[in-house]
């Protein structure tokens, strides 16, 4: 899949509340070449940052040429605390897009998003054809976003709080065992706990189970092996029992890495 460095330009930028920000650049090359659970490299216009910022794809428009990042400020005086206060027609250099995708030729599917995890699952249920369900974990309903634009891209939308403020109160897998019908795969992304709590969930009920893994990364393409995670087979590349996460993935099948 072709990757390359393209010179952006951000046409809108937004809160969306609780640190959240919704990105939109124009990017039609990349945008040409995405697919649902990659994502880009965003370099950052301080030449101090020599590091970019890895940013999943939310969604991405080959006709209009854009793609959307929806991302948290991680901090006071973090990279992406100044990504957050550039205004539109700001240029920025993009290396993407990276790592591989979600499997979108699915009959049904669930997707399961956990606080800054859930973005990438809004281009992925936008690509499946068959029927979708959506499980979202938040910690309050004060930092619910994209709600509603899941209700329009899934056949069904379930909600966890860790508060019990809205929905399910719980985490995901407690509004998992709500569902009317358990799922035939689960593609999911989310914190690391998450997603091992998934994998005993699924492998108990047998249900095919795919991961998009959240590590910090430097290079992006897989050069400088930063962020390896245990996988279960020996890496033809290192030959040791690791994975690269942002080259090997970010997405994997669940019994690839160990979690």
């Amino acid at each position: 899949m072709k990757k390359q460095m393209e010179k952006c330009h951000i046409l809108s930028q937004r809160g969306l509340g609780a640190g959240i920000f919704d990105l939109v650049l124009r990017a039609p090359e990349i945008a040409a070449e995405a697919v649902p659970g990659q994502f880009v490299n965003v370099y950052l216009k301080d030449h101090a940052r020599i590091l970019p910022r890895p940013l999943s794809l939310c969604a991405f428009d080959r006709t209009q040429g854009t793609i959307r990042l929806v991302y948290r400020v991680t901090g006071e005086g973090a990279g992406t605390e100044e990504l957050s206060s550039y205004p539109a027609g700001t240029e920025l250099p993009v290396l993407g897009p990276l790592g591989n995708g979600f499997p979108t030729e699915l009959d049904s599917v669930c997707a399961v998003g956990g606080g800054i995890g859930v973005p990438p699952l809004l281009a992925l249920l936008k690509a499946v054809p068959g029927r979708k369900t959506a499980v979202l974990g938040y910690r309050t309903a004060g930092q619910m976003f994209l709600k509603e634009e899941f209700d329009a891209a899934a056949d069904a939308v379930f909600v966890a709080t860790e508060d019990g403020s809205f929905g399910t109160a719980g985490t995901v897998l407690d509004a998992l065992k709500t569902l009317p019908v358990q799922p035939e795969a689960i593609l999911s992304c989310g914190p690391r706990p998450m997603l091992r709590a998934l994998k005993q969930y699924a492998a108990k009920r047998g249900i095919a189970l795919w991961v998009s893994m959240e590590e910090r990364m430097a290079c992006g393409i897989g050069a400088c092996l930063g962020c390896v995670t245990e996988s279960t087979e020996t890496d033809a590349h290192s030959q040791v029992k690791n994975k690269r996460v942002c080259k090997d993935g970010p997405v994997f099948r669940a019994e690839e890495v160990v979690l």
